[in-house]
């Protein structure tokens, strides 16, 4: 994995509005994937986008564990 294919991505908990910041692996491409609110331990849905030409992170929604992305 290399220096540059990682990202941290600042946003707001959909549960409790907590700032939060995770580390994305762009080398991983576009997936979904879960982490748990540092604040209040609930579960995210994250679901990444990376640009399959550039390899840079074009865009990532967070919703509750609930909700369909």
């Amino acid at each position: 994995m290399q220096d540059d294919a990682l990202v941290n991505y600042d946003f707001h908990c959909p549960y409790c509005d907590s700032p939060l910041t995770f580390l994305i692996d762009t080398s991983q491409g576009s997936h979904d994937t879960w982490e748990d609110c540092h604040q209040c331990c609930a579960p995210i849905q994250l679901q990444i986008i990376v640009s399959p030409v550039t390899g840079e992170l074009e865009s990532v929604v967070a919703g509750r564990d609930d909700d369909v992305l």
